[in-house]
């Protein structure tokens, strides 16, 4: 693991100067750590904030990089513009890291920079549409590059003290719309509403899946017992009603990344690997 961390500051090296896609996750934030550390002001690290944002990521971001001193950027990217984006296709994460990394790719230009992502070894069995903009960009994934998988980056950030290195796994907002179902920004914001809600209720893991008038919790498998409890369940309730929504489910298979993948059907001319 020490020898991955030195050969991701060798491949920082020699990439010279860096604009890191950081959104503040466990694995982007490693990265903008390592690049600031290892090549000082000629690592930036930039935000891209949307109304797919999530602000505690976008709270989040901004306090690592105070914290840390890392050289950092936010950027406005316009997604919901495309048309492509709120139809919701089943690669809709093309079109997202097409906006943010045509942004990037001028940032770096102007800067004869390289622009890197938080990529890491784990993430190349899952369906990904957005590596192929990365691919289209020239986007550098050096995490991936030196073999780091998820558990190793988030030991190597617990030691450097990121407050990252036991977050939660994280995706944009417009993850929670099922496919070919608009995005826009007025669910956007209901759905982070709610899931605000459920985290001031104390629920670490949980995502709300946007089913129009009904909100589809999932919940972190050891967090699904206390859920059921009356008190708390008549609160879960009542605050995601107050978000926005008619009905309320809890989905007793729990938590797993990129549920609504479940009902593609993914072919190797299209997807990378099974769903996500």
């Amino acid at each position: 693991m020490i020898d991955k961390e030195r050969a991701l500051r060798d491949t920082l090296c020699s990439l010279g100067s860096v604009v890191v896609a950081y959104s503040g996750g466990v694995d982007s934030a490693y990265l903008a750590y390592v690049a600031s550390r290892t090549l000082g002001d000629r690592a930036t690290a930039v935000t891209a904030d949307s109304p797919s944002y999530p602000d505690r990521h976008r709270r989040l971001a901004m306090q690592i990089a105070r914290d840390f001193g890392l050289r950092h950027e936010i950027i406005q990217t316009h997604e919901l513009d495309v048309a492509e984006y709120r139809a919701n296709p089943s690669n809709r994460c093309y079109f997202c890291k097409r906006e943010l990394y045509t942004h990037l790719s001028r940032i770096a230009a102007e800067r004869d920079a390289v622009v890197v992502d938080g990529n890491n070894a784990d993430d190349r069995g899952d369906y990904r549409p957005g590596r192929q903009a990365a691919r289209e960009f020239g986007v550098r994934s050096p995490l991936d590059e030196v073999e780091l998988t998820k558990s190793e980056i988030r030991e190597l950030s617990r030691r450097a003290g990121l407050p990252t290195w036991d977050e939660p796994a994280s995706a944009c907002l417009s993850s929670r719309i099922p496919y070919f179902h608009e995005v826009t920004s007025e669910k956007l914001q209901i759905i982070e509403t709610a899931e605000n809600a459920l985290r001031a209720l104390g629920f670490r893991v949980c995502r709300v899946r946007h089913h129009d008038e009904l909100a589809r919790i999932e919940l972190g498998r050891d967090e699904m017992r206390r859920a059921l409890e009356p008190e708390l369940s008549a609160a879960i309730v009542a605050a995601v009603k107050a978000a926005g929504y008619r009905y309320v489910t809890i989905d007793l298979q729990g938590y797993r990344t990129g549920s609504l993948n479940e009902g593609l059907l993914l072919t190797p001319t299209f997807a990378e690997a099974k769903a996500r």
